[in-house]
């Protein structure tokens, strides 16, 4: 079974008295979220960093932003950095789990906590739930969050979750069925975890690491945390299918590597041939350059 919580069970000065020295770093990935990740960073800072000194560093990782991005959450008061700039030679930072994984290299806490930056009804809850296990339970390593979505009618997940993802689970990962919202972007775990786990580059990211911690820590290191209501943009269709050609292509690749690839190209009507890329970063503490930066 996955342990689940409510963010209500943790109130955030308590979590503040237990936090032991521990240092906790909030980061966002974000391409083109002007809108929202001022709004984001803002409620942190006043929150749970002025007010109560639960966040130790808010970091953004702009992820090739066409927008102003990076000034807005500049301005809020996060730490911003540009994707191509962390660990270059492993990339230049394109696609969500790259920025993902270049976040954890360059953040400093203890644990990590990552939020989507184009969440419109930001709370500073969602912190406080997903790092609420990790300070209160010590067996507790990696915590995913599940939310309410008003305009999926309920708690299910979104067109590519409830078409694609749970099916999949459901069919080659059974075990990992309860997690209400497998391809969620609100997670935290503890950087001693996290730095042991690959990086798919894409989409696959989400679903990737929760196959990863579960291989490799078990179900009994995982925890879901409902987080209540979740606000965000709708994709049209056409964006979606990458994404859950991602999810397919990784869940496959994983249970038969010979018959699917990390690198497949999605063919559509009217639309121009696509690459989609599950390929790997690896885990950080096989990474030279951030042994050293670290040490």
């Amino acid at each position: 079974m996955v342990r689940t919580f409510r963010s209500g069970e943790f109130e955030a000065a308590r979590l503040v008295g237990v936090k032991a020295g521990r240092t906790i770093s909030l980061c966002l990935p974000a391409r083109d979220e002007q809108d929202t990740v001022g709004a984001i960073v803002g409620t942190v800072r006043r929150a749970l960093v002025d007010e109560l000194p639960l966040v130790d560093e808010v970091l953004v990782v702009d992820d090739h932003s066409s927008d102003r991005t990076a000034a807005v959450a500049a301005d809020a008061g996060a730490v911003v950095i540009a994707a191509d700039e962390i660990l270059p030679s492993y990339g230049l930072g394109h696609g969500k789990g790259e920025a993902l994984w270049k976040s954890l290299a360059a953040s400093s806490g203890d644990l990590v906590v990552w939020c989507d930056a184009d969440v419109r009804n930001f709370d500073a809850s969602f912190v406080i739930g997903l790092v609420g296990p990790l300070l209160t339970r010590a067996d507790v390593g990696f915590v995913k969050g599940f939310y309410d979505r008003p305009d999926a009618h309920g708690a299910g997940g979104g067109r590519v979750t409830e078409l694609v993802a749970r099916p999949v689970v459901s069919l080659l990962c059974p075990q990992l069925a309860p997690f209400v919202q497998p391809l969620g972007g609100e997670y935290a775990g503890r950087r001693d975890l996290l730095e042991q786990l690959p990086f798919v580059e894409g989409y696959g990211v989400d679903l990737g690491l929760l196959l990863d911690v579960e291989r490799r820590f078990g179900l009994s290191a995982m925890a879901q945390v409902d987080l209540g209501e979740r606000v965000h943009r709708n994709r049209p269709l056409d964006e979606l299918s990458p994404q859950a050609m991602a999810v397919i292509q990784l869940a496959l690749h994983r249970a038969a590597p010979d018959l699917v690839g990390t690198t497949e190209t999605l063919v559509r009507p009217d639309h121009e041939p696509l690459v989609v890329d599950v390929s790997e970063r690896p885990p950080l503490v096989e990474v030279p350059e951030y042994r050293r930066s670290s040490a």
